[in-house]
């Protein structure tokens, strides 16, 4: 099977020579088209610096990055302009795109209903919850022509049950539209509800130093005993890579 992204041998440092900072430190991963891949590990660990990379927002210092399509990155907060209506927002996307007026109209419809926000078109963001700005993002990603979805904990921020709602609702896109995805979290649960494979970086600088793939059937349920058992293992092996890297701390 193809690679959608492919990440070989990446670092990347901040700051100074001589007070510098590893964040990546040559790490390599890979992930298919049309997978679902989740990203754990500690704060610090390099997580969201390596979608900015892969979303080509920076560059690494070393190693190479190759991604299959266009990517699009989604942030905790929306991130849309609040002037504009939930519509406007998708359409600004196809805009960009220099798709015609006619074409804008009939595809900002069939986007908003893709994300079931049928009616809400018309609706500002403060008109909207929290979960229904994080759909209109990602009808606007989806606006972009989008292969590769980089999530970058979309639904940190969102209540409990708001969350398991949208599980629902990117998981049901990404099987329509067969978009690769490639999303951070710190929370390992979410992780292995959504993920065919979950890997586990290490505290910083960042590496992988585990991979589990996830062979529950789907749909799967956050509360469910099978999530629950692979999560707990996953969660195992994060507090020892944790664990380690406190002891390292202390050595030094």
């Amino acid at each position: 099977m193809t690679h959608a992204v492919d990440i070989r041998g990446v670092s990347k440092v901040y700051g100074p020579a001589g007070a510098h900072t590893f964040a990546l430190d040559r790490i390599s991963l890979n992930v298919d088209k049309g997978e679902f891949v989740c990203l754990v590990g500690a704060s610090g660990c390099g997580k969201t610096t390596l979608l900015n990379l892969v979303a080509g927002l920076d560059r690494p210092g070393a190693g190479e990055i190759e991604v299959q399509g266009r990517p699009a990155l989604l942030f905790q907060e929306a991130a849309l302009f609040p002037w504009l209506t939930a519509e406007k927002n998708i359409d600004l996307a196809l805009r960009l795109r220099k798709v015609s007026k006619k074409e804008r109209a009939t595809r900002v419809d069939e986007l908003l209903h893709t994300v079931r926000l049928d009616g809400f078109g018309d609706r500002r963001p403060h008109e909207l919850s929290g979960g229904m700005r994080q759909r209109v993002a990602l009808a606007r990603a989806l606006a972009q022509e989008t292969q590769v979805l980089l999530m970058d904990e979309p639904f940190g921020a969102l209540d409990a049950i708001t969350r398991d709602l949208l599980h629902d609702e990117i998981e049901r896109v990404w099987t329509e539209t067969g978009v690769t995805v490639l999303f951070v979290t710190h929370n390992v649960r979410e992780a292995v509800r959504l993920g065919d494979r979950v890997l586990v970086l290490s505290s910083r600088p960042g590496r992988v130093v585990a991979e589990f793939p996830i062979n529950i059937a789907r749909p799967r349920r956050l509360e469910s005993p099978e999530v629950a058992a692979a999560a707990s293992e996953v969660t195992d092996r994060l507090r020892e890579e944790v664990r380690r890297h406190a002891d390292d701390e202390d050595e030094a």
